[in-house]
């Protein structure tokens, strides 16, 4: 056996053995226990009787309808534990299937009291799961609760918080809480602690956002064990990166991505959204600690322990969107282990897990500076030197779209002669600017894959472009800034293609050996083109892909509205099949007796904009 063999096989074992083996994969029942499969996030799976060689054979096995008749969006990651799929609707209800069937075995409804339902974001992605003996519970957050749920019935656990679940309002130190504060994607639960983030709004004026305070409760009582502090108070690091007084106003710098949880370290890696107001930093000059950041802390006090700025002083809404990756992997002949935070930029940041040190050199590089008075800019931001940028970065005239030349001709017309050039981290103006990555990325939610067997990380790409003008206005007690913005805005060519050069959304595989890119590929294609016999172009995406050793990278997530099957090695499509709606979610993999399936949540509708629905399919070999 060679060397370099036996190192990959030894960060296979080491990432199994920490985070994700619930099973051997010959086992006739395999969960997908975790948000993403394990508490590393590695959306990864050992399974392999759906493979390269059969997986053109895959079928629709099972479809669930919710039967809800308002319409959002499903971004929910199903987990399946002994049989038993969990996931949320719609609406935000939890709800337990048979995984093999279909099948509902209970549904719970969190607005039977009207008197908690509150306004706040209105996703799920997913759920925690705790057992001990035959004590077997749900937690999940719907908009400002934290619920605490029987798993085998459905019952609420009336001793959690409550009544069967917390305010997530409450506990941040700061009254009054003037905005909602929710929780869209789940925590982690280390020992007896339910470790969460947040959801914060991040528009509005200056004191009316909450803080994004990361926070750990008691899973028995819902009791608050500890806090930390993402916008610093008084005496603590990083309190002199925002104004004097800014705790107590300041809002955001929230981690309402996910967590990822080192159980054999004790530590759990948070990644961090931007402070608030999101494109303009009048009462907020500084670096902004800990925003934009990957915080390593202590899981079981919330001691801080070591963090990386991704962003300094964010006005561009570049959130750390996804959970950070706990890998594995050979570099320069030794075993890393590895913190990696794929962001909205297209960087991907490869962080020792212990001190937080780039493995990869970083870069801090001189970026434009905004012209707003008032503003102030960070003069400089990092960059990794390895990999490299896996989305396109910036707007130039060789960008504009070449679709055909009438597009081409509105574009430049429309967008290029009032606007011009751009690059990554150009400021927001007066006269507006192309933004490449747009607002959601890059990657966004959905974050990457990575297989421990071959040091491979899989991550999806949006190349859009978006743009945005500031716009001067009058300054009352109320609104305290002199300038607001137009919002995120979507441009396109007169048949409603994007204004960019294709390919317009990727599916990237990043060698983290090496620092390097093995292959990119389109993700997706608009149907009327295709029509016309153009190749896939790629598309927007949201939701991200899991990878399995049979080879095999699933995602859906693109505009097309469809779920594909990629070839591990070469990015190669190898199964196809058309959803009913949007697949704007992470799939999971698992096997019930003795049979393998892969299921992902339908909503459609969400930033993709396609048609809603409310379905769950699920895919399996044919007898």
């Amino acid at each position: 056996m060679s060397t370099h063999y036996t190192y990959r096989t030894l960060a296979m074992l080491c990432a199994c053995a920490l985070f994700s083996c619930t099973q051997p994969p010959n086992s006739q029942n395999v969960d997908w226990a975790y948000y993403k499969g394990d508490l590393a996030s590695t959306s990864y799976s050992a399974l392999d009787q759906i493979n390269r060689d059969n997986v053109g054979n895959l079928e629709l096995a099972w479809e669930y309808e919710t039967g809800e008749t308002k319409l959002n969006t499903i971004e929910c990651n199903p987990l399946i534990i002994g049989g038993v799929m969990y996931i949320t609707t719609v609406q935000l209800e939890a709800a337990a299937l048979d995984a093999a069937t279909g099948e509902e075995l209970w549904r719970f409804n969190p607005w039977e009291d009207s008197s908690i339902r509150t306004d706040g974001h209105s996703v799920n992605r997913g759920m925690m799961y705790w057992s001990e003996g035959e004590d077997k519970r749900i937690y999940y957050a719907a908009k400002t609760r934290m619920w605490s749920l029987d798993a085998t019935t459905g019952a609420v656990r009336t001793e959690f918080g409550e009544n069967g679940s917390i305010d997530l309002t409450k506990g941040l130190d700061r009254d009054p809480i003037i905005k909602p504060v929710s929780a869209t994607t789940p925590g982690v639960i280390f020992e007896d602690l339910l470790i969460v983030g947040s959801a914060t709004p991040d528009n509005g004026d200056f004191g009316t956002n909450p803080p994004g305070h990361i926070r750990a409760y008691n899973i028995h009582t819902g009791e608050r064990e500890w806090i930390f502090y993402t916008i610093p108070h008084p005496g603590e690091f990083g309190y002199d990166t925002w104004p004097e007084d800014a705790w107590k106003t300041a809002g955001g710098a929230n981690s309402w991505a996910g967590l990822a949880l080192d159980v054999e370290r004790g530590v759990v890696y948070a990644p961090t959204g931007s402070p608030s107001v999101e494109h303009y930093g009048l009462n907020r000059h500084g670096k902004n600690l800990f925003g934009n950041s990957v915080i390593a802390l202590d899981a079981r006090t919330g001691e801080y322990k070591w963090h990386f700025q991704a962003v300094h002083h964010d006005i561009w809404d570049y959130d750390l969107a996804s959970t950070p990756t706990l890998a594995t992997f050979e570099h320069e002949g030794q075993l890393r282990d590895a913190v990696v935070q794929v962001t909205k930029m297209g960087h991907a940041f490869v962080l020792d897990r212990d001190t937080g040190e780039p493995i990869f050199p970083v870069e801090e590089r001189p970026v434009p500076q905004s012209e707003l008075p008032g503003e102030e800019t960070w003069p400089t931001q990092p960059f990794p030197t390895k990999p490299p940028a896996y989305a396109r970065q910036g707007f130039t005239e060789a960008d504009i779209t070449d679709l055909n030349p009438e597009a081409h001709a509105f574009v430049r017309e429309m967008y290029w002669d009032k606007w011009g050039p751009s690059v990554l981290f150009q400021p927001p103006s007066l006269k507006g600017e192309f933004y490449l990555p747009q607002f959601n990325g890059g990657s966004d939610w959905g974050g990457a894959s990575f297989d421990a067997s071959t040091g491979m990380l899989y991550i999806n790409a949006s190349n859009e472009p978006e743009a945005m003008t500031m716009f001067e206005r009058s300054v009352s007690e109320d609104r305290p800034y002199p300038y607001g913005y137009t919002g995120h805005d979507e441009i396109y060519d007169p048949e409603g293609f994007p204004v960019s050069t294709r390919p317009w959304g990727t599916l990237n595989a990043i060698d983290l050996t090496k620092g390097e890119i093995a292959w990119q590929v389109p993700l997706g294609t608009y149907p009327k083109l295709e029509e016309r016999g153009l190749p896939p172009t790629g598309t927007f995406n949201i939701g991200g892909p899991i990878t399995t050793d049979g080879g095999l990278v699933f995602i859906g997530a693109t505009r097309d509205e469809r779920i594909r099957a990629f070839d591990k090695s070469t990015g190669e499509v190898l199964w196809e099949y058309q959803l009913p709606f949007g697949g704007y979610a992470t799939p999971s993999t698992y096997m019930v007796d003795g049979k393998q399936y892969v299921v992902i949540a339908a909503g459609g509708g969400g930033k993709p904009g396609t048609k809603q629905g409310d379905r769950y399919l699920a895919f399996a070999l044919p007898e």
